[in-house]
């Protein structure tokens, strides 16, 4: 199937294949003529499915007759975070070039002012998060009354950070008369009921999701014998020196890991940046447009804060936790080995992510292959290697004292002695940073 045979306009056709795309997706093929058939729709599809363009494309072809009014959006796109509400911008920019169509971003850490101007000169198209959208909606910037199509995107990660009230109280500020297409990688049953309560006879579009890696991607697994923090950064610092990658991006389960993982990386001198919902704004604009230009090569990211942006040409993904989901495992190290190019995926492991990977194994239906750092740069030790064997105890469960035996002639001793770790910087991708690489943590 081509995009010509999804019903679309010439104009939208011209800026679909300028920027290279032939050939629809499972969820463009299914939902497209759907939204221009001006029905409501529920499409089940994961983030880089190309579901974005599955509502975008028909939009502005649905909205190419007719013109905005102050205060008044003919449309609006609701998603979960601002990086998100971001992209979808960009895309609607690039796709609406032939199109005379208007449109404002509403996302918190930018300015009231500018966003209240283009609000009074009246936009067809309105893409926010729900927080600054009922700000703006409370301070009388905005009336829904002339909303024609609403579009909600990732649902079930809008329930996970709690936006749902927020979402039924838009849903209600809308006429009924509104089209609405709602995008959901998962249904569970909040999201059912949203769907049973403002939407009317949708048309379900679903996409299967993703149960195996991408061939492109060579998956590897480090399993560290115990849960110690201190030596999963080690083991992490490890990867980093063997691997001489180009650049990737690290995920780790909880915002708070975000920032101990960065931090630890940054004072071993890797150039390693944090990105997560907690951070301003700004901020994380410029993080994310560094990663991208090449400035920072290892952005560290909780799976919110990185879920369907798009950046190409990732040369390696990095699980310093094991996803809690199975379907997240996939999800994540698909971010690398895109457009036909090779990547590469590891994954650290510890005893207390035991049901998580066999999950993710089962899931797969093969095992990870392991990972050896037995070729790596090793740190010098300097010090004496201290015993962790436990001292003995008595019978009775007391700790004994050792007997210090009397000073003997030297003899050769049945153990060897342990031997010393040693490490050359040469070659390393941290160049200056490598003689105190490993002294701190």
């Amino acid at each position: 199937m081509t995009f010509e045979e999804l019903g679309l306009s010439p104009n939208t056709l011209r800026a679909v294949a300028e920027s290279g795309y032939t050939e629809p997706t499972p969820i463009q093929a299914g939902a497209i003529p759907k939204v221009l058939q001006r029905q409501d729709v529920l499409g089940i599809a994961q983030t880089g499915t190309g579901k974005t363009a599955s509502f975008t494309l028909p939009m502005m072809d649905i909205l190419s007759q007719g013109r905005a009014k102050a205060r008044m959006p003919r449309s609006m796109i609701i998603e979960p975070t601002r990086e998100l509400a971001a992209q979808v911008a960009e895309n609607f920019e690039k796709y609406s070039k032939y199109h005379r169509l208007s449109m404002a971003l509403l996302i918190g850490g930018v300015s009231f002012g500018d966003q209240d101007k283009k609000l009074m000169q009246g936009v067809d198209v309105l893409i926010a998060t729900p927080g600054r959208l009922l700000d703006q909606y409370d301070r009388g910037k905005i009336l829904m009354s002339g909303v024609q199509l609403l579009v909600v995107d990732e649902a079930d990660r809008m329930l996970d950070m709690g936006f749902m009230p927020d979402i039924e109280r838009i849903f209600k500020m809308t006429p009924f008369t509104r089209q609405t297409l709602f995008f959901s990688a998962t249904m569970p049953a909040e999201i059912q009921r949203i769907v049973d309560t403002f939407l009317h006879q949708p048309a379900r579009v679903e996409v299967a999701r993703q149960a195996t890696a991408a061939k492109t991607v060579s998956q590897f697994l480090l399993s560290l014998p115990r849960n110690d923090p201190k030596a999963k950064r080690a083991a992490l610092r490890d990867i980093l020196v063997k691997e001489k990658l180009k650049n990737a991006i690290l995920f780790c389960n909880r915002k708070k890991d975000v920032d101990v993982v960065a931090k630890s990386l940054s004072r071993h001198g890797i150039n390693a940046a944090p990105i997560h919902g907690d951070l301003n704004q700004s901020i994380r604009t410029e993080t994310l447009a560094k990663f991208k230009a090449g400035d920072i090569r290892i952005l560290v990211a909780s799976d919110v804060a990185a879920r369907g942006l798009d950046i190409p040409d990732v040369s390696h993904v990095l699980n310093y936790d094991v996803p809690f989901h199975a379907e997240d495992y996939v999800h994540r190290i698909g971010r690398t080995g895109r457009a036909g190019k090779k990547g590469i995926s590891i994954t650290i492991s510890t005893p207390i992510d035991h049901k998580a990977l066999a999950a993710i194994v089962e899931m797969l239906g093969k095992e990870i292959p392991e990972y050896h750092l037995s070729d790596a740069p090793k740190p010098s030790a300097t010090k004496p290697v201290k015993s962790t064997e436990p001292k003995p105890k008595s019978e009775s469960g007391r700790k004994t004292r050792r007997t210090r035996a009397p000073k003997q002639e030297p003899v050769q001793q049945d153990t060897k002695p342990a031997k010393a770790k040693t490490q050359t910087a040469t070659g390393s991708p941290f160049g200056d940073h490598m003689p105190d690489f490993f002294s701190k943590d």
